[in-house]
């Protein structure tokens, strides 16, 4: 509904913790003796996992792990933090009068997290040994991180114009985020490694909840928090006896601190944390980049994972309207932009219950049943999104609006919540069940990024479509139009100004649910029919 909101669907969201990661191949058969293909995976097979390594000290409980799980949840708060401020940057955007081209074009800014898989094995595969395999590319990665926010606080004010003619440079700051990205996902990858060898195999399952309550912090802090301080009304309202013209900090403030903050604990962590060599196997040193590279290609030709992905990177399309557009029209149409951020507040207890809800109904064979019926009411709150932003100027009053405004906007999320929760799992749940046990950190990665890159590309395409669909006359100045910003200057000249006669955004809508239901119709089943397949049709087969 808005990038300060988080779904679960694509890259520039916050994602939640699954510790499966994608190279982490101590518990998987090594790549060159994967080939993957329709075929049966017999006791063989089984033969080939390798056996777990016995340790010499008995069980060890949490607390005598305090301090791993501790900085593993600092760790993963600082990863938030980045996908926070990226998230919250398309509604300052919408502030300064962007267009949905460059709206658009900054998207691209949350494409890292889906693609890391792409250098993923480089990460796993290239180390230095006595520094620590994940600390190797933990440290550098955050210092980086960390010199770069300095930087771009010196920057950014910059970057996004200073409103007395001079508009955002979205090319800049498309290219600036992109990279600031690309390091929290690369920092994401030696996180997600490392946990799995900082705890104990007891353990081992606090790292998932150090990932989903540090991504969560991190992101309310990075978006949440910080579009509430930088507003000045909201600050003048709340938190002051004298109004200010400015918030109490701004976009270069708490990039700045930030990144002294990175730094800061990066030190720390260079100088006194030591990875955990006794947990680590001999069985971890990779076989090769190539090899592993040639395993995924191996997987992605199998006739069902191909279908799969072919369906899910067309599944979401007719969602792209009402989540990737909403929000910046509800800016657009005169909501602060921090009382949008602000609703993400309400909305975690029932993001921390819904998983478990819905979890119950997705953990027999059929979880894509859950899917294929979540679907249409996912489908028809885009239209009840539609009538939302419609409405949005009718309720407006000088003083902002209506308490009922909020509660109406509130239910909407909720349900448009529900609906994208029961789909998220039931995705996550099939992608598990699908998984073949000797490569399930690689093969489900595979399949996570597939699912990520079909919500994040309608998204980018959405938002690239909603200036060539609307539709400008130029009133008051004859021989005049507005196709263009150069039109609409000339207009404005000539003492005419551009009024909208039909918003792209609406046309988008009303395609976007047509065309998702017509998936839904035509395809749904075909994709249900992928949880009857033979678990023949996901393994792989193995070679000596």
């Amino acid at each position: 509904m808005s990038p300060a909101i988080a779904a679960k669907d694509g890259g520039r969201q916050r994602r939640p913790g699954s510790h499966q990661h994608c190279l982490d191949v101590r518990s998987e058969v090594p790549p060159s003796l994967a080939v993957c293909g329709d075929g049966p995976a017999g006791a063989e097979a089984e033969a080939l996992l390798p056996p777990e390594t016995p340790t010499t000290r008995g069980p060890r409980g949490c607390r005598a792990e305090l301090g791993s799980v501790l900085l593993l949840l600092a760790l993963y708060v600082l990863q938030g933090i980045p996908l926070g401020l990226a998230g919250s940057v398309p509604l300052i955007l919408q502030s300064k009068n962007a267009s949905y081209t460059e709206q658009a074009f900054f998207s691209f800014v949350f494409w890292p997290f889906s693609l890391k898989l792409l250098w993923a094995p480089l990460v796993d595969a290239v180390y230095m040994r006595r520094f620590g395999r994940r600390k190797s590319w933990l440290v550098p990665t955050q210092y980086v991180l960390g010199l770069f926010m300095i930087y771009l606080s010196t920057q950014v004010d910059a970057l996004l114009g200073d409103g007395q003619g001079r508009g955002p440079d979205v090319v800049a700051l498309t290219v600036t985020f992109f990279l600031f990205e690309f390091l929290a996902a690369t920092q994401d990858i030696a996180v997600d490694g490392w946990a799995l060898t900082m705890l104990s195999r007891e353990n081992v399952g606090y790292a998932s909840t150090c990932n989903s309550v540090g991504q969560t912090a991190g992101y309310f802090l990075g978006n949440v928090l910080f579009l509430a301080l930088e507003s000045a009304s909201f600050c003048n309202k709340y938190l002051r006896f004298q109004p200010q013209p400015r918030g109490i900090v701004t976009l270069s403030d708490f990039l700045f601190f930030w990144g002294a903050v990175f730094l800061i604990t990066t030190t720390l962590v260079a100088l006194f944390k030591k990875e955990n060599k006794e947990l680590t196997p001999t069985k971890e040193e990779t076989k090769g980049i190539t090899d592993t590279y040639k395993l995924l290609f191996s997987i992605i030709k199998m006739p069902a994972v191909l279908t799969f992905c072919l369906l899910i990177l067309t599944a979401k399309v007719g969602f792209s309207a009402a989540d990737a557009v909403t929000g910046l029209k509800l800016v657009e149409e005169g909501v602060p932009k921090e009382h949008l951020a602000l609703l993400a507040v309400p909305m975690v207890p029932l993001q921390i219950i819904l998983p478990l809800i819905i979890s119950k109904y997705t953990a027999g064979p059929q979880p894509l049943n859950t899917f294929y019926k979540a679907m249409p009411f996912r489908l028809l709150l885009g239209l009840e999104f539609a009538f939302l932003v419609w409405w949005t100027p009718r309720v407006r009053h000088e003083g902002g609006f209506p308490i009922y405004y909020y509660v109406v906007v509130l239910l909407s999320y909720a349900l448009h919540q529900i609906s994208l929760y029961s789909m998220y799992v039931a995705i996550m749940a099939f992608n598990a069940k699908v998984s073949d046990p000797l490569i399930g950190g690689t093969y489900m990665t595979l399949l996570n990024t597939v699912s990520n890159l079909g919500g994040n590309w309608p998204s980018t395409v959405a938002l690239w479509l909603v200036d060539p669909l609307t539709v400008k006359e130029c009133i008051g100045a004859q021989d005049q139009a507005c196709g263009n910003a150069l039109e609409a200057e000339l207009c404005t000249k000539a003492g005419g100004s551009c009024v909208t006669t039909l918003d792209g955004y609406y046309v988008e809508s009303v395609v976007c649910v047509v065309l998702g239901f017509g998936w839904w119709f035509l395809l749904g089943p075909k994709f249900k029919k992928l949880q009857d397949e033979g678990q023949s049709a996901w393994k792989c087969k193995r070679t000596n």
